[in-house]
């Protein structure tokens, strides 16, 4: 029996800093429900070693998740399903962001408006959703103020995505900390 539940809570936000077990988190809690399941992902291969990244990942899903690419249009691809999945995982939060960063730039107003959009959004989307990302402002304040703009509107990001999820777990060195749970169902 699986340590997770299914169906999981509503919407999971699973944070933490690069390499530090999120994905293979996420998707030890999306096996814990049956097919089919979602998986979304958002990276594109714009060089040979995020090809490479994007391939391993695809290996460590081996044909359990039906694969969504969607860089940017999140909502759009979610609401449009074409069949109903008992999970869906987002992976990752970080790189839709710095996708929308390379579509307007510095236009902040925009990249403010579609996340504040996207926030919306998974209030009411129904389907279980592992939302996927990372913790980017741990370490040194970057030197240009573009790289500083990323860094706040993730912080930004997160903390409205964490508001709104049921569930919220912290991975540091491969070990999941819990830090918002649903509550326990009086059903018992």
């Amino acid at each position: 029996m699986s340590e997770f539940p299914c169906p999981p809570a509503r919407l999971t936000f699973i944070t933490g800093p690069c390499r530090s077990g999120k994905t293979r988190l996420a998707l030890k809690i999306a096996l814990s429900c049956p097919e089919p399941r979602g998986y979304l992902a958002t990276a594109q291969a714009l060089d040979e070693e995020m090809a490479l990244r994007i391939r391993r990942h695809q290996e460590e899903r081996e044909g359990n998740f039906e694969t969504i690419e969607e860089p940017l249009q999140l909502s759009r691809a979610l609401s449009s399903l074409d069949r109903p999945f008992s999970i869906v995982i987002i992976d990752c939060l970080t790189l839709w962001l710095s996708n929308l960063m390379a579509k307007w730039g510095e236009d902040e107003g925009s990249l403010r408006q579609e996340a504040f959009q996207t926030v919306e959004f998974f209030k009411n989307y129904s389907v279980p959703t592992v939302i996927i990302s990372n913790e980017v402002g741990w370490g040194i304040v970057p030197e240009n103020p573009l790289a500083r703009k990323f860094r706040d509107l993730s912080g930004s990001l997160n903390q409205a995505l964490a508001a709104v999820a049921d569930q919220v777990i912290l991975t540091v060195a491969g070990i999941p900390l819990f830090l918002k749970q649903p509550p326990l169902s009086n059903s018992l």
